[in-house]
């Protein structure tokens, strides 16, 4: 993806459909929905319902990371549900420090009459829409949210010793384990040293604080790079999020000066060699003897432009 800066265009658009949607739906309604409280605090409620955990209970910390919001002010909305008898707040008996939030029988059938609600606001939305249009509005949302999704991810290089980085890396191993006819040799992952300092990088991907991605780089030789372990969590495939690693991997490369990046593949891993092909990737005869490597490729880098294409591929699932 490239790193030029947005257009005054097209903060223009994004913001007049950011100002029509919250109009269209109430955002700013007191009255949300036609029910007794703002969009705030439905937001919460429908979050505490989300998923397995809505029965359960989920824990304040949680719901702070998954909102952005400040701890105090979702304190004071937690209390208010549980005033109104909403939500039941109490310790987390796994982790005394920690305070969970729980839909009361009452909260649970507020919350299925927002989405009664919802539910009738967006039909009455689509209502006067053809069937082929609300086709095309459909598609145009879900590539908006993916899009959405992936520039609110941060790359960043971490220590390749962090836990971050080892989970990253033994979800990597299990994943390939499991694809691999031949399986997965741990041993084979990247050691700490070998892409730390002046030998290398490595860099993880985060969606609202949690790791959802990794690559590596690591010296070959004095303009020569190699890329390892390009991955990308199940939860985050889709997005165009390992071209992206990918693509701070090649400037991470092209600011310690080298000129070429390499990396092999395994037999079986075809959507990442098409992926490396589509970003400019030629294949070239075997530059090591990699036990898992059966394709190899090279990457000349142009210092000025290290970055590939702005569209997304339509799948994600693994790199070198």
């Amino acid at each position: 993806m490239e790193s030029s800066a947005p257009g005054r265009a097209q903060i223009a658009a994004f913001r007049c459909f950011n100002r029509y949607l919250t109009r269209r739906i109430g955002v700013l309604d007191d009255h949300y929905l036609g029910q007794d409280r703002p969009l705030g605090e439905a937001r919460l409620l429908f979050e505490i319902a989300g998923g397995p955990q809505g029965q359960q209970g989920v824990s304040l910390r949680e719901l702070r990371a998954r909102l952005g919001l400040d701890a105090g002010y979702l304190s004071r909305m937690a209390k208010a549900l549980q005033a109104q008898g909403l939500v039941t707040l109490a310790a987390d008996p796994r982790d005394l420090r920690l305070r969970t939030v729980t839909l009361t029988p009452a909260g649970r059938a507020e919350v299925g009459e927002q989405d009664r609600r919802s539910d009738a606001l967006v039909a009455g939305l689509l209502a006067g829409l053809t069937p082929a249009q609300r086709d095309r509005l459909t598609e145009a949302m879900d590539t908006a949210r993916r899009l959405l999704r992936l520039a609110a991810i941060t790359v960043r290089p971490v220590d390749a010793a962090d836990a971050d980085a080892r989970a990253c890396l033994d979800a990597y191993a299990a994943e390939i384990d499991a694809r691999f006819p031949e399986g997965f040799d741990r041993s084979d992952l990247v050691r700490a040293a070998e892409v730390s300092g002046a030998a290398g990088a490595f860099l993880v991907a985060y969606e609202e604080g949690a790791p959802v991605g990794c690559g590596a780089l690591r010296l070959l030789a004095a303009d020569v790079g190699e890329i390892k372990h390009v991955w990308v969590a199940p939860t985050a495939r889709r997005l165009g999020l390992a071209r992206r690693i990918l693509g701070e991997l090649e400037r991470e490369a092209g600011a310690r000066g080298l000129d070429v990046v390499r990396l092999d593949t395994h037999a079986t891993l075809t959507e990442a060699r098409a992926m490396y092909a589509a970003c400019g990737y030629r294949e070239i005869p075997a530059y090591s003897d990699h036990v898992y490597g059966a394709h190899w490729f090279e990457k000349r880098l142009a210092h000025d432009e290290t970055a590939h294409g702005e569209t997304p591929p339509r799948t994600d699932r693994d790199g070198a």
